[in-house]
């Protein structure tokens, strides 16, 4: 086998932390012919659908790549942009936020973007923070809420690509962030800016991405975060148990999923006497097309047509300066012990005396030395 290697590499170069933010990912462009690979791709992955693989394999090459990759191109194209897939352009949008942010304290740290299906590629991620010299790297799967449709297929795309590297790096893995305070605050200030040019409705509805109801059976925890993340954010609110609910929505095939279902909701609750509604999906930590296709037109039509009246969909949190905060307060979180590292270039954050300062810069230019020395050392260009 022929092992992953950094182009790049130098024996006397300071050792750099880095950081990767995934998502779920997106086609390249909202046509059938770029959604056929982007949907094989994801469907395959066994993860997402857990089916006995002969007989998956038949539906999905036989049946759905044939008929679904028209249908989902029309509904990506109604939420594209000139610059691209919303996705796409929000998790890069907040990785370049995130960046700023932390290397103004932290300049060995490194970030990186990558999608779980798609472009950038997880295996890109991790080899950009290589190339650029990290030798600890944190993952951090933009999804708060576990499941291992998400967040372990995130896990086996790393592991994956570690089985054809030369040299691994020191890894850590956030799996959730559900009841992290910054990330519930985030939420509940947008909620709260939102009423104020919105006015309150009668009912809050927190809507999350739906899995197959066996998951939960099989010891997923999703529904179960997806529950504590809605009680934190409405107890945070003061909203009594009547005022919100969470419902769970994008579900596929005819098994049952997670309920209660978002668009059936929004079908039956006028006819309860609930006129106006606003909905938040606190699992999407950026705009996709099941949060403005889905959630923002669909389901408001679902609503409308059943005799609602006021209907507002609560944008995700994307690059707002709340969320950045929240995600750098995580990361830093994560990252405690390896900051202190040595072998980093020195900064402020990482250097409490001027004895510690000169220690770490001596030992960095005694590193650069013995480098010199070595007759495998590539030389510097």
């Amino acid at each position: 086998m022929k092992y992953k290697n950094s182009d790049n590499f130098q024996h006397h170069q300071a050792d750099k932390i880095g950081v990767l933010l995934s998502n779920l990912g997106t086609p390249e462009a909202p046509t059938a012919k770029a959604l056929k690979p982007y949907l094989k791709q994801f469907l395959s992955d066994p993860r997402v659908v857990e089916v006995p693989r002969l007989l998956w394999w038949c539906i999905l090459n036989g049946i759905i790549l044939r008929t679904r990759p028209k249908r989902s191109a029309e509904a990506y194209a109604s939420v594209w942009t000139e610059e691209g897939s919303p996705l796409s352009i929000i998790t890069r949008q907040q990785a370049e936020k995130v960046r700023a942010k932390l290397q103004h304290q932290h300049p060995s740290i490194d970030i990186a973007w990558a999608m779980r299906y798609g472009k950038p590629a997880i295996a890109e991620g991790i080899q950009t923070l290589i190339d650029n010299g990290a030798r600890k790297i944190l993952v951090l799967p933009l999804y708060p809420q576990y499941s291992a449709a998400t967040v372990a297929s995130t896990f086996d795309a790393l592991a994956q690509d570690f089985t054809h590297r030369r040299w691994l790096p020191e890894l850590r893995f956030i799996n959730s962030y559900h009841d992290y305070s910054p990330y519930l605050k985030a939420l509940s200030q947008s909620i709260e800016q939102h009423w104020e040019t919105h006015g309150k409705p009668q009912k809050l509805i927190f809507s999350y991405h739906g899995v197959p109801l066996r998951y939960l059976h099989n010891g997923d925890p999703y529904h179960c975060q997806c529950l504590k993340t809605s009680r934190l954010i409405a107890e945070h609110l003061g909203l009594n148990d009547d005022e919100h609910m969470t419902t769970f929505q994008s579900r596929f095939g005819k098994e049952e999923w997670l309920k209660p279902y978002t668009d059936d909701t929004m079908k039956s609750l006028p006819k309860q006497g609930i006129k106006s509604v606003q909905v938040i999906c606190p699992g999407f930590s950026a705009d996709c097309l099941e949060t403005i296709e889905e959630i923002g037109e669909e389901n408001r039509e679902y609503f409308i047509a059943a005799g609602g009246e006021q209907y507002t969909y609560i944008p995700a949190l994307n690059d707002s300066e709340p969320h950045i905060e929240a995600l750098c307060q995580l990361i830093q979180k994560n990252l405690q012990g390896w900051l202190d590292d040595p072998t980093l270039p020195i900064t402020p954050t990482n250097t409490t005396t001027q004895d510690s300062s000169d220690d770490q810069t001596a030992e960095l230019i005694a590193r650069a030395k013995r480098a010199e020395q070595c007759p495998y050392n590539k030389p510097s260009t």
